[in-house]
């Protein structure tokens, strides 16, 4: 069993991966030579060759076409955007291509390729180094998108990314990177993708978040704990498609639901997931819905940035508050 952080995770589901199928390629910016902007791919150019390890120009869109047409063409890219704010340029290659090459070929071609990117506040990062742009990979149909909140889901969600026929963004978040160690077994074991995990059972709230906000909705859940306020925790790792059933019997059972994330509020996948209760489930609730989110700026620079994040107080408090609503 080894014991990871989730960058070496990620480079062992890479590492695994492309030993297993000669298909896989790696490439984007510093990938091969530098081993990646957090060493995600660090090692993989000794071990697979340049064929299979490329080091590309600064150019993110021409990362995300070069990708669409190596899997078009029967190979597995996977391609890594140094921070998730420099992944616009790609959005024309994911919606206008990706997305649509099964339909468009009426199932002749499709488009197995992982597009990867750190994710999220934490780091202390500049502008455009910080960014939550889930909801908006989310809307588009035919990408699936997921974030792992562990290790141990980062290898197991990659293995499953890479193997599926159509494409992924995976977004990692960049604090979790090293935040911690998880012990799990380096044996090629795929995560089921399009599934919730249920983190911890309850039976006041239901706590829904993914990502980083994950540990902070886990330890809001200890403090509430120790106050007697027993709080169901959901991670949802697989964004779209998205298991609502878990998310669904949960908050039947508790009767309460707050959704946590780190993106701004407005327009977040937390809306998607609250309009879904209320469809479905609104003679279930026994008190309106919350959502502890960003705010909608852009993301502050790291004074500010603590204040910018879910903290450990706001879920809390948000869970209280739907507890004193019911």
């Amino acid at each position: 069993m080894a014991e990871l952080t989730l960058v070496e995770a990620v480079n062992r589901a890479l590492t695994h991966e492309m030993e297993r199928d000669e298909d896989v390629i790696v490439l984007g910016e510093d990938v091969g030579v530098n081993g990646g902007v957090f060493r995600a791919t660090n090692g993989l150019l000794s071990r697979f060759g340049g064929d299979r390890v490329l080091d590309t120009p600064l150019a993110e869109g021409a990362i995300a076409g070069a990708a669409v047409g190596m899997a078009a063409m029967g190979l597995k890219p996977v391609a890594e955007i140094q921070f998730s704010g420099f992944i616009y340029p790609t959005i024309d290659q994911i919606v206008n291509h990706a997305s649509r090459l099964r339909n468009r070929t009426c199932g002749r071609l499709t488009c197995p390729l992982v597009l990867r990117s750190p994710c999220g506040a934490g780091i202390h990062a500049p502008e455009h180094h910080s960014e939550s742009p889930e909801a908006m990979f989310a809307h588009i149909p035919g990408v699936r998108v997921v974030i792992p909140s562990s290790p141990a889901r980062a290898y197991g969600l990659l293995l499953a990314s890479i193997r599926d026929p159509d494409p992924v963004v995976f977004l990692e978040p960049t604090r979790l990177y090293r935040l911690f160690r998880e012990e799990f077994a380096d044996d090629g074991e795929a995560l089921p993708l399009d599934t919730c995990f249920v983190l911890r059972e309850g039976k006041d709230a239901t706590l829904v978040s993914w990502g980083a906000a994950t540990h902070e909705a886990t330890a809001a859940a200890d403090a509430l704990a120790r106050e007697g306020i027993y709080a169901e925790l959901i991670d949802v790792a697989t964004l779209k498609p998205l298991d609502f059933e878990t998310i669904l019997r949960s908050v039947q059972k508790t009767g309460r639901c707050v959704i946590v994330h780190e993106a701004p509020k407005t327009g977040g996948f937390g809306a998607e997931i609250a309009a879904r209760i209320c469809e479905q489930a609104i003679y279930s609730l026994l008190a309106p819905i919350s959502r502890v989110a960003g705010y909608d700026v852009v993301v502050p620079l790291s004074r500010l940035e603590k204040q910018f994040m879910p903290s450990v107080e706001r879920i809390a408090s948000a869970v209280r508050t739907v507890m004193e609503n019911s």
